[in-house]
């Protein structure tokens, strides 16, 4: 018998296949009800990190409706709406800059309302850097998510060092975390998850794929596999100046017949693998969810430049010598237990959280820390980049695009998209190269 019961609404601003993936899953686990209760709209930022049809594919998430928008076209349809009544939920799965663009503008959109939608926001994965920079810029949120209990503390102890209100900080977990406990495998699967960025030079990410296909060439009864964010000239959250497919093509005598490279869903991979071995991948953490076997390298070192330093005290660090060697990491449980791995009941406080906001009489203003009486030196440029003014208000010429681009435009953007994945991949790292000379 088909419900009845009323769709909740939600909204999902997304600047990048990794955002899209927190967003639309983080906004099904804050409302209550079954997912064909929820119509999902999505909405993805216009920018050099627009994720690919291919991209949105691999995720895994549907929306009811999905399409490419400016922040001022989006507020525009945050101001007046489609005709379907107004949404229960936004969410911001955007980058710090933006998410504090966006606070202000929806705060001069719905000014003078007595209800608004709730509005959250959050980080994809692991927090390593600009800790205080991006969570200021996302102050102003209703929920500002905290994926364990060790960021929760850290997230407050910001807010209230700055005297800002840090009842926005909600503790919950990553959205993505599930999949079936692990099973041993054959043949036995070893799985490298790579990072755009991380590390950064040629040198450390031809070591990497070195010690990888040495790791396959050493155990020839092990399937060992390369998984990769994206395919040559797509973007993901960061930016990727030397992809790994390119480097895999220069190896010596080419790849051996158990090493090759994948694509697709995390989950998918690692219901095959017996072995994650990553530098800091959010990826550490869903395989460790399951109980699959997980090392984190300190090949490289263990530095906040890496991000492998978040790992200190779990157990997993580990470099490619102690693994060819049989070397299997076990995770220490009392840090499992601080980093949100178990996601059993972890939303329950931030459902609540929006449930409390959306049964007032009167939702509170939007009031996010920066403003330019707080950072007058700041806040101004970080709104301007979305062509906003400092009170969120659009500024004169700020481009709306009332219709989706026509062959013309689609060509030229591509075309930009393509010279700026040039200047990244190609022209980058010669200029850097020759200023190391």
């Amino acid at each position: 018998m088909p419900s009845t019961r009323k769709k909740q609404r939600v909204a999902v601003l997304a600047d990048s296949d990794t955002r899209w993936k927190w967003g639309s899953l983080t906004a099904t686990r804050l409302l209550e009800g079954e997912r064909q209760d929820i119509r999902l709209d999505g909405y993805l930022l216009r920018g050099r990190a627009t994720p690919t049809p291919r991209q949105l594919a691999e995720v895994g998430v549907r929306a009811d409706t999905l399409r490419e928008v400016t922040a001022v076209e989006f507020l525009r349809e945050m101001r007046e709406g489609d005709g379907d009544g107004p949404y229960d939920l936004v969410v911001l799965a955007l980058v710090g800059g933006a998410v504090q663009a966006l606070l202000h503008g929806l705060a001069h959109s719905w000014q003078g309302r007595e209800r608004r939608p709730v509005v959250a926001t959050g980080y994809v994965g692991v927090v390593y850097e600009k800790l205080a920079d991006g969570l200021l810029l996302r102050h102003g949120a209703d929920l500002v998510l905290a994926n364990s209990r060790q960021d929760a503390e850290r997230f407050r102890a910001v807010y209230e060092g700055v005297g800002a209100d840090a009842g926005s900080v909600v503790e919950c977990a990553l959205p993505f975390l599930g999949g079936a406990p692990y099973e041993k495998h054959d043949p036995y699967t070893v799985t490298f998850a790579a990072q755009p960025s991380v590390p950064e030079t040629r040198k450390d990410r031809a070591y990497l794929l070195d010690r990888m296909v040495a790791h396959a060439r050493r155990h020839p009864e092990r399937e060992v596999l390369l998984k990769l964010r994206s395919k040559p000239g797509e973007h993901t959250t960061h930016i990727e100046e030397l992809p790994y497919q390119k480097l895999a093509q220069k190896v010596p005598g080419g790849l051996p017949a158990n090493c090759r490279l994948v694509y697709g869903h995390m989950g998918e991979v690692l219901d095959r693998t017996d072995l994650l071995v990553t530098v800091s991948s959010t990826a550490a953490l869903e395989s460790l969810h399951r109980r699959i076997p997980t090392a984190v390298l300190t090949d490289l070192g263990v530095r906040e430049a890496l991000g492998n330093h978040h790992f200190v005290g779990s157990g997993c660090l580990a470099s490619w010598d102690q693994l060819d060697e049989g070397h299997v990491p076990e995770p220490d449980e009392a840090w499992l237990a601080r980093q949100g791995v178990a996601i059993d009941g972890a939303y329950d406080a931030a459902r609540a959280r929006v449930a409390e906001l959306a049964a007032l009489d009167r939702t509170p203003a939007i009031a996010p820390y920066y403003t330019p009486v707080t950072a007058p030196g700041y806040q101004p440029g970080v709104l301007a980049r979305h062509h906003l003014g400092p009170d969120g208000a659009p500024l004169p010429g700020a481009p709306v695009a009332a219709k989706e681009p026509g062959p013309v435009r689609q060509v030229v953007r591509q075309a930009a998209r393509g010279a700026y994945r040039h200047g990244v991949q190609r022209v980058a790292p010669v200029i850097r190269r020759m200023g190391e000379l």
